[in-house]
């Protein structure tokens, strides 16, 4: 995959123009190569799937590798979407647009739905709606995606310079509501936040509007600021005053500690300033992407796949998150493409090692009982999600295997 120069936001047409699939077979996937043999395995998996899911969004794995689905909403509703957006990517068959439209209907719901609004609109627009439009060019997907970026702008706070992932009245968690969420929620970003900027940008170029984008930026700026710790490892989360905008703290949403160190909140940063920098062409996402991708690599050692949590005290049989893994491939892929000479070469072949792990510990793509990607993914360790198919680990594994064969065109 040839590297070139980064983006700026009056050349994001060059990314976000209408891309059609490629016809069955062009992309030759090389059943020899084990990146395009597992590619190959994913399409298969969804074709054989996808009519018992309907038009159900994958939320958990179960023991038996099934799946439990997502209730009226959740964050993670996207991510199945954008696998078959991305089969039909790859293959061009009718049966992959026609399964990720069938839940059309949710997205007229969330536009409208003020309760499920939060900081995860990008993830839930970018795999769906701006998918579509940008395989398709379908109208109504465009609206659906453009409503989505005007959502999650109206969450910028000006003071403080950040999007608000939730709102003190909305409720978390299976609708577990209290003072201390209430608190907890003022004021505060996540990390998981850069991987939703990319939808304003794609909004910022559609509509004509630079303070779309602005916002993404500023967003950008105040991550790399307060999340990014001087080690190069990550806050999940950072609280600002919400009357001055002055810096309150870093905590975890759910990692092990405050201080610790979560290796899917280090993942989305790998991949949201990898992604920031390509929309943007700002330096200090680059130098952010450099950062948490260096500090990540040593916090790896040995290991293939990422432990859940990279301070969380050593035991057997630790959790490791498969999702994180896959984060993390993809982000280093995307930082590659990026970059030149010796740099690319490191970022690669880092991306590609996290991409063998996966393959050697966590692959379900070739167990006949298996309804997604990847075992072991960890949901929510300090709530006992663990060891478990993810949709969103089985979204980034396709996206890095793909970016293994050569893709340069995805969602975001």
């Amino acid at each position: 995959m040839r590297a070139g120069p980064p983006l700026f936001i009056g050349q994001i047409m060059t990314v976000f123009e209408v891309a059609r699939p490629a016809p069955a077979g062009e992309h030759g996937m090389d059943r020899h190569d084990p990146y395009a043999a597992a590619l190959a395995r994913c399409i298969a998996l969804l074709q054989r799937v996808s009519d018992i899911d309907g038009d159900r969004a994958p939320r958990l794995g179960n023991a038996d590798l099934s799946w439990t689905y997502c209730p009226e909403h959740d964050w993670v509703a996207s991510f199945r979407i954008g696998t078959l957006w991305l089969a039909y990517q790859e293959t061009g068959r009718d049966y992959f647009r026609g399964r990720a439209r069938a839940r059309d209907a949710y997205y007229d719901r969330l536009l409208v739905t003020t309760d499920w609004h939060d900081h995860d609109l990008g993830f839930l627009f970018s795999l769906s709606c701006v998918a579509d439009y940008r395989l398709t060019g379908r109208e109504a997907a465009r609206q659906r995606a453009l409503g989505g970026a005007r959502l999650l702008a109206s969450r910028f706070v000006d003071n403080g310079g950040y999007l608000l992932a939730w709102d003190e009245k909305i409720a978390f968690d299976n609708n577990e509501k209290g003072e201390a969420w209430a608190r907890f929620v003022k004021g505060r970003m996540i990390a998981d936040t850069m991987q939703n900027l990319a939808l304003l940008y794609w909004a910022a170029e559609q509509e004509g509007d630079p303070r779309l984008a602005e916002i993404a930026t500023r967003h950008a700026q105040t991550a790399a600021q307060y999340l990014v710790r001087p080690d190069g490892s990550s806050f999940h989360t950072f609280a600002f005053d919400p009357r001055t905008g002055a810096p309150v703290g870093g905590a975890t949403h759910q990692g092990y500690a405050d201080a610790s160190c979560w290796s899917r909140g280090q993942a989305w940063l790998i991949h949201g300033f990898a992604q920031t920098y390509a929309l943007s062409g700002e330096a200090f996402s680059l130098e952010a992407a450099r950062k948490v991708c260096a500090r990540f690599e040593q916090l790896m050692g040995d290991d293939m796949v990422p432990v859940w949590d990279f301070d969380a005290p050593r035991e057997d049989n630790m959790p490791v998150d498969s999702s994180a893994g896959a984060i993390a491939a993809a982000g280093y892929l995307l930082l590659a493409s990026l970059v030149e000479g010796d740099e690319r070469r490191r970022w690669h072949t880092m991306g590609l090692r996290l991409l063998d792990g996966l393959l050697q510990r966590c692959d379900l793509t070739d167990n006949p009982q298996a309804h997604g990607f990847l075992d072991e993914g960890a949901a929510n360790v300090p709530k006992g999600r663990v060891r478990s198919m993810l949709p969103y680990g089985d979204y980034y594994l396709m996206e890095a295997l793909m970016r293994a064969a050569g893709h340069h065109r995805f969602f975001w």
